[in-house]
């Protein structure tokens, strides 16, 4: 309010209002979150080695430290080998699978079609529908019978080069991905310090050491639980598709082994690619039908079994935040964000849940608890 002669106004401020929720205007923080997703699109060929390397060092500081802490192992020693194991199984793994893999995208035009024919053996019905609906509009087409259109059919890249056609710039990340991760295992928690030193600028130290300590804890517990779950998923599937006389059997234990990381959409992503090859494979489509059957069976087992006993309350989130995530993520860095999805997900939970004015955004990530659903339970009743 301005005094009555006119002399200066008093300032009101806003800073720290009721509950503690700053006093940004909303557009400020809309234009910022803006900013930071097309960022992040724009970057992507950036930042993706960056969060790669980040979440390796997660998984592998466990083993790091444990060496260092019981045998007193040298930490960059134990990088060293650490990355060289991971880079030899890469390039063994790349080398093995690559000529099973490219010879089925370069032949996948006629497996599609192959594929489709025998899947005309069972869309029977919806084939016709089409067919009728194809007449009905020939027949009130604006053109008439006699008239002519023409097709530019533009040729774009093959399958397998879509795959394989940049197999330099695929080099230089996985090179980048584990030359970053060898730096940040070697220098141990240096970055956590320095990320919980400048975050204590901004709350209490006590609660950006929590924040630090429980976000690499559980990241790293999650990986390590789900790579070895995915691991063992898939040398079991190795195993079946060895019974069901599949073709090339450790390419699609391999498949299952990398497209589980990735929620909801890996899964449906393998159980298309299983069905397309094997209606190519096998003659009666019933036996086709087994391969993705069998992976549906044990997905379904893993899922709802025995990745819960597994992996507990672990990152708990609820599946409508884990498929919008991931469809964000996917949109945003394409396969490599959906890899990432989950991981970053869980760090965003955690960091909300120690910050009073994002608990909010926390608890909608969160998964639905006990007293949630009995009381909803007791509304239904009533």
């Amino acid at each position: 309010m301005s005094d009555a002669d006119g002399g200066t106004p008093e300032v009101v401020t806003t800073t720290g209002s009721a509950g503690g929720v700053p006093s940004h205007p909303l557009s400020l923080s809309i234009i910022a979150g803006l900013a930071i997703v097309y960022t992040l699109y724009f970057g992507r060929s950036f930042f993706l080695p960056i969060f790669f390397a980040i979440e390796l060092n997660f998984l592998l500081s466990p083993p790091v430290r444990w060496l260092y802490r019981k045998l007193r192992v040298p930490v960059a020693l134990t990088s060293a080998v650490i990355i060289l194991g991971v880079a030899g199984g890469l390039s063994y793994g790349i080398y093995s699978l690559a000529a099973p893999a490219q010879d089925w995208l370069v032949s996948a035009p006629a497996t599609l079609d192959r594929a489709g024919q025998k899947l005309n053996k069972i869309m029977k019905p919806v084939e016709q529908v089409t067919r009728t609906a194809d007449q009905v509009d020939k027949a009130t087409s604006v053109g008439g019978a006699g008239s002519t259109t023409r097709t530019v059919i533009v040729a774009g890249p093959s399958m397998g080069s879509r795959f394989f056609g940049t197999t330099q710039s695929l080099a230089g990340a996985l090179l980048e991905i584990l030359v970053l991760t060898f730096f940040l295992l070697s220098v141990g928690d240096l970055f956590l310090q320095k990320t919980i030193k400048v975050s204590s600028r901004h709350m209490k130290e006590g609660t950006a050491v929590e924040i630090a300590r429980e976000i690499e804890s559980s990241i790293s517990r999650y990986l390590m639980t789900s790579a070895i779950m995915n691991i063992i998923e898939g040398s079991v599937f190795v195993g079946i598709m060895y019974l069901l006389k599949m073709p090339n059997p450790f390419l699609w234990g391999a498949l299952v082994t990398a497209l589980e990381f990735i929620p909801y959409i890996g899964a449906l992503t393998l159980i298309a690619i299983l069905t397309i090859a094997s209606l190519t494979v096998f003659d009666s489509v019933g036996h086709a039908l087994l391969v993705p059957g069998s992976f549906v069976v044990m997905n379904l087992l893993q899922g709802n079994v025995i990745g819960p006993t597994v992996m507990g309350h672990r990152l708990a989130l609820n599946p409508v935040a884990i498929f919008v995530g991931v469809a964000f993520w996917w949109e945003i860095w394409g396969i490599a964000g959906a890899f990432l999805a989950v991981p970053m997900l869980a760090s965003i939970k955690i960091l909300c849940e120690h910050i009073d004015w994002l608990s909010g955004l926390a608890e909608f990530l969160g998964p639905r608890d006990e007293a949630e659903r009995r009381l909803s339970v007791r509304s239904a009743e009533t």
